[in-house]
């Protein structure tokens, strides 16, 4: 069986992406490593257990491939993941009380209620709650 273990998000500064994914989205540290030279390797995940084989790696956003490619996704309003959640309504009520911008909120789109955030560090972030209706 193939499943997802590790995938990435390209930031503007690892350490402040980091700061955000776990002070206010709620992710916790999976690894923290500091490779020498201001390289951080940090990965993150859903807490509590939740997910335990599934990381997400704050990837540095900076070079020539990735740079660009943020950006249009960004200036696009395209979402570079999506995150579910439980309760669309009460995120979005929680986060916006902890100053987060969002580029829309929650609204219906067929199967999911959506609502896209900025992470602060150069991307936009989905979350996303199955419709049931």
């Amino acid at each position: 069986m193939i499943k997802v273990g590790m995938t990435g998000v390209y930031v503007d500064d690892v350490a402040k992406a980091h700061a955000f994914y776990t002070d206010v989205l709620g992710f916790e540290t999976r690894t923290h490593l500091d490779l020498g030279g201001g390289t951080l390797f940090i990965t993150v995940g859903a807490p509590g257990g939740a997910q335990p084989d599934l990381q997400l790696l704050l990837e540095p956003g900076d070079g020539p491939i990735a740079e660009p490619y943020r950006r249009a996704l960004y200036e696009a309003g395209i979402p570079c993941i999506v995150f579910s959640v439980d309760d669309i309504q009460a995120e979005y009520e929680r986060l916006r009380g902890l100053g987060v911008r969002f580029a829309h909120e929650p609204q219906d789109q067929g199967p999911v209620i959506a609502a896209v955030l900025d992470d602060t560090v150069g991307n936009l972030i989905q979350l996303a709650q199955p419709s049931h209706g």
